[in-house]
């Protein structure tokens, strides 16, 4: 595979380097000191060359003295480029800002608290190109390093984001070192919505996704800027543009009342003529209660059918999207044919 990506994958790939920043004072001149030497040309382990061509670091407006860093970071390395933002909009929203001021073939979105090796970016784009995927996360070898109530929580709501998106994303694999495709990115950075989880956004429109074995590192002494209110508001996010599937419960479980309420009064009935002793009245108000609840959850639900269609309209989520030829972009640079 070497030989032949070395003979038939000449052309350069470039790569931006995404970085959403809220409290990365301390961390980022060592991040931004690794990724330095990948300004230069670099060969993938199965030989696709490779380059980055910008670090946009995006300032989200933390509490600490990020802001001074990247503007001292941006001095003499034209390949750093700073993005302002006007407050703090959270992770997902700076990350699309980066997303957006992009220009690289390929983007690469990592955090800014050194978990995320950079020396694994070259395996990344070889998993993009084996397998024509326009987007790739990081798979951790090792327990990502937080606390087991963290990662317990987190993979009890990535399942229950399957459940309810009815298998358009696969939740389990999404993760926040990520390399996407850069038409695929900018693309659903110009369309994506308030309050779109980006992970559910790029599923929308990615026709093959896949994941790299990577090693995390620890965060060291870094305090998580993640706090219980903030996580339970990052998974509510993912869960509201998830789909509409949540939605159609309702309608399901008015449904069932109905079905319910009907069998009820036909038993109740054969029981009444057999001469059971069941108690006059409570018949007809079971049977009244339980058909109206069900007809009333399954209006419910077929409004809430009609609001999951807007919300999707308003988040942005697109009929289509129109690319050039695979072939003739980045993913046709793999060294083989189609």
């Amino acid at each position: 595979m070497g030989d032949a990506a070395r003979s038939g994958d000449s052309q350069e790939h470039t790569l931006s380097v995404i970085i959403p920043v809220y409290r990365g004072e301390r961390h980022l001149p060592g991040l931004v000191a690794e990724l330095a030497p990948l300004t230069e040309t670099q060969r993938t382990p199965e030989g696709h060359p490779y380059r980055v061509t910008e670090v946009i670091l995006v300032n989200d407006c933390g509490p600490d003295g990020s802001a001074g860093v990247i503007r001292e970071l941006a001095e003499g390395r034209p390949w750093v480029r700073p993005v302002w933002l006007s407050r703090n909009f959270g992770q997902h929203p700076a990350t699309i800002a980066g997303i957006a001021s992009s220009s690289g073939d390929w983007v690469v979105t990592m955090d800014e608290d050194g978990q995320h090796d950079p020396a694994d970016v070259g395996a990344l784009l070889d998993t993009a190109l084996r397998e024509r995927s326009a987007l790739v996360y990081a798979a951790p070898r090792n327990e990502t390093p937080h606390t087991a109530f963290r990662n317990t929580t987190s993979r009890a709501s990535k399942l229950l984001i399957n459940m309810l998106s009815g298998g358009d994303a696969d939740a389990t694999k999404f993760h926040s070192y990520r390399l996407v495709l850069g038409e695929v990115g900018r693309s659903v950075a110009a369309y994506a919505g308030q309050g779109v989880y980006l992970d559910v956004a790029l599923s929308w429109v990615a026709d093959r996704v896949t994941t790299c074995p990577v090693t995390m590192r620890s965060e060291g002494d870094r305090v998580s800027g993640y706090s219980v209110r903030t996580l339970v508001s990052h998974f509510w996010r993912m869960v509201m543009t998830s789909g509409t599937r949540g939605l159609r419960v309702v309608s399901l479980i008015g449904a069932t009342f109905a079905t319910f309420g009907v069998v009820l009064a036909v038993v109740l009935a054969v029981d009444r003529l057999a001469g059971g002793n069941v108690p006059e009245g409570w018949t007809s108000t079971v049977v009244i209660v339980l058909l109206c609840s069900g007809l009333i959850l399954y209006a419910l639900g077929i409004v809430a059918e009609y609001i999951g269609v807007a919300v999707n309209m308003a988040m942005g989520k697109p009929p289509y999207l129109i690319m050039s030829d695979p072939q003739a972009g980045p993913l046709g640079r793999s060294g083989r044919g189609t």
